[in-house]
């Protein structure tokens, strides 16, 4: 079973950076597509970006484009986001995920606040 376990969150002022952290554990398949999912109160969850496992192809949605840089490493099973210029509006718990063939797991998330 497939089990991811976000660290990295806590409360930074506006202009500042935080890097969040996954880690991945059990039954993980070589061939994967990683990513990140942020939800704020009263709003649907929503894509921040995406790490192919095979050719570290990278997508990102348009709000964080430009400040947002997700890496991983296959060899440790960690998957970081690197948040720079952070926004108040990016203020939310956001959530490991870990997709395969049949398989998709999200951790618990860990929260992020910017403050203005």
């Amino acid at each position: 079973q497939v089990r991811l376990v976000e660290s990295g969150g806590g409360l930074v002022q506006a202009g500042g950076s935080l890097r969040l952290s996954c880690v991945v554990s059990g039954g993980i398949s070589p061939i994967n597509v990683m990513g990140w999912y942020r939800q704020a109160p009263g709003k649907q969850r929503e894509l921040v970006a995406t790490i192919t496992s095979v050719g570290g192809t990278t997508n990102y949605a348009d709000s964080v484009k430009g400040r947002f840089t997700i890496s991983r490493e296959n060899a440790k099973n960690t998957m970081s986001l690197q948040m720079n210029s952070l926004k108040p509006e990016d203020t939310a718990v956001y959530i490991c995920n870990y997709k395969q063939i049949g398989v998709s797991a999200f951790g618990q998330g860990t929260q992020v606040t910017v403050s203005s």
